[in-house]
């Protein structure tokens, strides 16, 4: 797990109820193994954007930001910029898989397993999409 060195950052974090801390860190850590494994996005700055945690492509600006955060009492989601195409992508790849916000944001219940494959896909695709 790569270390928070954002105390801002950090503080969201600690402040989130331990059952939705646990698949944010575990999003957050996907985030960063997926971008170490794209050579074209470089370093990710991690900060606070709505005083949710965002991770940006700030010095290969390959991709479009991404946020996590909790989504209404019983969820957490992965947020997108609205004015790209991403969400609308992945509805039509992964509808089966998760739950959606209309074009910002996949949904996911924190109680289940993570779906890696298909969250690692739509990383990818979020850290790339000025590459594409």
């Amino acid at each position: 797990m790569k270390e928070i060195t954002d105390v801002s950052v950090a503080t969201v974090f600690e402040r989130y109820p331990e059952e939705y801390r646990k698949p944010l860190l575990a999003i957050r850590d996907l985030i960063f193994v997926t971008a170490a494994n794209l050579t074209v996005v470089g370093e990710l700055e991690e900060s606070l954007k709505w005083h949710q945690p965002s991770y940006a492509t700030k010095v290969s600006k390959s991709g479009s930001p991404i946020r996590i955060d909790r989504f209404g009492d019983e969820k957490i989601a992965v947020f997108f910029h609205c004015q790209t195409t991403l969400v609308e992508e992945f509805r039509a790849l992964f509808s089966d898989v998760f739950e959606f916000s209309k074009n910002r944001a996949i949904v996911i219940d924190p109680e289940k397993e993570l779906p890696v494959n298909e969250l690692t896909f739509c990383i990818e695709q979020a850290l790339t999409y000025h590459k594409r």
